[in-house]
């Protein structure tokens, strides 16, 4: 394989017209490279010695944490994909991945894709959804943290290899600094693995490091990744990415962001989302970044995000990147004398910006907060924010390059028409891009992702202004819908986002015998904060200036219920407004 460059910017990225001028070139030139294999020997080629990823064991910015270089992990990639290679894995087969965050968790990634599939799944879903997704991906292999921890994964890898008939090994990732593992459910006294179970880095360590055994040569079209787009409600469903779909996000993660070779970001995304894996470590991963894994519970763990001033300063991180609830716990952490100067561009998306949590970031701190979009359909990302671009609340900035995107009205069903509405009305969001994905597992889960020509319908509602940049402005499914007025909570919450005392809002529809749904409200407060739910509601009457949109409650919680990724989980919310309302009937 000939070697090529690295990912790198070719200019920075001001203005829509500098997309375009990234268009000129035609794609083929501008990306060469055909598979995730390739980014990291091209990596590992340019780079070397350079540190890849830094673990660190604890929140503690004092402790000493664990460094690979590039060509470590080039090394790891091999042997971990010649390891799959030898246990029947082929290009058409799963590896199923049940890890925390840790570096392993980066060689099963890509070590997977180079030898066929890789699975990355979510250890919070319940035994039987777990089954259900290794099922559906005919896993054949399962790689799993060695012990329980807060999530239960070796007790859950145990129990569910037995319902998964396509699975032909486990193997076991050891904790770092593990002592005893006398306590692990199923394992011998002896400490002999069971049948069909393997120390994942003994037996990795037996494979040559510096080249595919398979002697695989991977096209674009080739499917790298299992993605799952749900779990916490009904059946999840695997999304199917191609090789070429991931490069392609990561050079235009590159290109979009100009990420250059000195950069640092902490990546506390779950490495089993999209948003952890691609444009949170491959893309930085093929420009030559280091990459800091804070803890094996990443921003699950609070003494991160208690420290985590103190890690940018240790680290010397340059970029901010989470989720607005992640940035609104920030937003309550002092940085007491830390030098977090070397941060010059900080990101978000996911979930919905608040005007007055992007506000108080920038004051807090003096960081700008850049919203992007993504989702698991588009391998992780579809519009940007570049640095030093100032834009509003709610603006995720410009398409990637070559990524077609249209704004089209709503037909009676809340589904996307044919029709393309002008500049400035909302609508919902459709695109065609080159890392468009390549449809669920299951084509039945297909039937109602796309237009009938071809357009993903993300259900994501939005709008374009003057500067071809993209304003998101909620779902589609999430619209409040009040005596035939559609209601977008995003103006509710915005308003009740700008009272001082708080942190999150969400708002949903209750049920209503007359109206079919009434706005409610849920809210919590800053750490200290006191208002009581009527001065919050009197507070919204003043600030919604749509009387249907004003609010008929507001409840206070001591926590908001959140989704495993950070984001607020409305269906139980709406589950809560329903049970309200009905007690009131």
């Amino acid at each position: 394989m000939k070697r090529k460059p690295p990912f790198e910017p070719l200019f920075p990225i001001s203005c829509a017209d500098d997309v375009s001028r990234l268009e000129a070139i035609p794609l083929d030139q501008a990306l060469s490279v055909r598979s995730t294999y390739e980014i990291f020997c091209n990596s590992a080629h340019a780079f070397g010695d350079k540190t890849a990823l830094t673990f660190l064991t604890s929140a503690d910015p004092n402790q000493e944490p664990i460094r690979w270089s590039y060509a470590e992990l080039l090394a790891g990639i091999h042997q971990t994909a010649n390891l799959l290679h030898r246990l029947g894995l082929t290009p058409n087969d799963a590896v199923a991945v049940l890890l925390p965050g840790c570096l392993e968790y980066h060689l099963a990634l890509w070590g997977g894709e180079a030898a066929g599939i890789v699975q990355p799944l979510n250890p919070l879903l319940s035994d039987e959804k777990l089954v259900s997704l290794m099922n559906a991906g005919r896993a054949k292999v399962l790689i799993a943290w060695g012990a329980d921890g807060d999530t239960g994964f070796w007790s859950k890898a145990m129990r569910i290899r037995a319902l998964v008939p396509s699975l032909t090994a486990v193997l076991r990732v050891a904790p770092i600094n593990e002592i005893d593992a006398t306590d692990l459910p199923e394992l011998p006294e002896s400490h002999e693995l069971p049948a069909g179970v393997f120390d994942f880095t003994a037996e990795r360590k037996r494979e040559p490091s510096d080249h595919l055994v398979s002697g695989r040569n991977i096209a674009p079209t080739d499917i790298a990744a299992y993605f799952h787009t749900g779990g916490t409600t009904g059946a999840p469903k695997l999304a199917r990415h191609s090789h070429g779909a991931q490069v392609f996000t990561a050079w235009g993660c590159v290109q979009m962001q100009g990420v250059r070779s000195t950069d640092v970001t902490i990546n506390g995304y779950p490495l089993f989302h999209v948003a952890g894996v691609l444009p949170g470590s491959l893309a930085s991963l093929s420009a030559g970044v280091e990459v800091v894994i804070p803890t094996p519970s990443l921003f699950r763990n609070r003494d991160v995000i208690k420290n985590y001033w103190r890690l940018v300063e240790r680290y010397r991180a340059t970029v901010l990147s989470a989720v607005p609830t992640v940035l609104a716990a920030l937003a309550t952490v002092p940085v007491d004398g830390a030098d977090i100067s070397t941060l010059h561009y900080c990101r978000t998306g996911a979930a919905p910006l608040s005007p007055d949590l992007s506000q108080r970031f920038e004051q807090l701190f003096g960081l700008h907060v850049h919203e992007a979009y993504g989702m698991t359909e588009m391998a992780g990302i579809s519009t940007i924010t570049p640095p030093g671009i100032v834009a509003p609340a709610g603006c995720v900035g410009f398409r990637l390059p070559y990524v077609h995107l249209r704004i089209v009205a709503l037909d009676e069903q809340g589904g996307a028409s044919d029709r393309d509405v002008p500049a400035g009305e909302q609508g919902m969001v459709l695109f065609k891009s080159p890392n468009l994905f390549s449809g669920f597992v299951d084509p039945h889960d297909s039937v109602n992702a796309f237009t009938h020509d071809g357009w993903l319908a993300t259900g994501d509602l939005g709008w374009i202004d003057d500067q071809s940049r993209l304003h998101l402005s909620g779902r589609s499914k999430d619209l409040i819908i009040r005596s035939g007025h559609n209601i977008d909570p995003k103006v509710i919450e915005d308003a009740i986002g700008a009272h001082p005392a708080v942190q999150l809002c969400a708002a949903v529809g209750a049920p209503d015998a007359y109206a079919g749904e009434l706005p409610v409200v849920f809210v919590t407060l800053l750490p200290g904060a006191k208002v009581s739910e009527d001065e919050l509601l009197a507070f919204a009457a003043m600030h919604v200036d749509e009387a249907p949109a004003r609010p008929k409650s507001v409840t206070i919680l001591e926590a908001m219920p959140m989704t495993n990724v950070g984001k607020i989980y409305k269906p139980e919310l709406r589950l809560i407004a329903a049970r309200a309302a009905k007690l009131t009937q």
